[in-house]
């Protein structure tokens, strides 16, 4: 087990029951990254935030500088651009792409924008983080059956039941509790642990 997920597991001990999926959420989107891919994040009120927070915790460093260790790269940036840039995990909060989600919101079914970006944006070897503490939201779960369909990874942030998604995720890390707050408060600290994870497998 990674130690950034032993910590997160000595600091809080309820999610022991999680560990195994935890580590295998941080393989499977380490897999995803080393292969070239990308990560998709999706999530409603409060999910999207937490959809947010993950993507600028892997878009450049969370507790690494992360400078750019590529000579070939800061030789043609120059040093001036270069030295300002930060290595960084490809990212993307569905939610923050205004302009097409309103324009799929005003046109279309609103409960499947986020399958529509899916099918746009997703390809075999990608991954979509799916997140909701019911594990039901519907336009979550279509986003999911899309991906599937896409063969990329798909890891879903529920809680205690998992919900659908538990059926639909290739990995899904069921917090044990059952409020929507409390739920949160334990996401936080588990994806906290995942980017850490990530940060020290690809940036050292």
């Amino acid at each position: 087990m990674h130690r950034q997920i032993e910590k997160l597991l000595s600091r809080y001990p309820l999610l022991a029951e999680c560990g195994d999926t935890i580590q295998a959420a941080t393989d499977a989107l380490a897999k995803t990254f080393s292969g070239g891919g990308k990560l998709l994040l999706c999530g409603n009120g409060g999910s999207a935030a937490d959809a947010d927070h993950i993507s600028g915790e892997l878009l450049k460093g969370f507790c690494s500088k992360r400078p750019l260790n590529h000579p070939a790269v800061r030789q043609r940036l120059g040093e001036e651009l270069a030295s300002k840039l930060q290595d960084a995990l490809p990212a993307i909060p569905l939610h923050s792409l205004g302009a097409i989600n309103t324009a799929w919101l005003n046109d279309c079914d609103p409960y499947y924008v986020y399958a529509q970006l899916v099918w746009g944006l997703g390809k075999r070897g990608d991954a979509l983080l799916g997140i909701s503490t019911s594990g039901n939201s519907k336009n979550v779960c279509a986003a999911m059956e899309v991906a599937r369909e896409k063969g990329m990874a798909t890891v879903a942030l529920s809680g205690k039941t998992g919900g659908r998604l538990k059926t639909l995720a290739n990995i899904c890390i069921c917090v044990p509790e059952s409020e929507t707050f409390k739920i949160q408060e334990l996401h936080l600290p588990v994806y906290h642990a995942i980017c850490l994870a990530l940060e020290d497998i690809f940036f050292g």
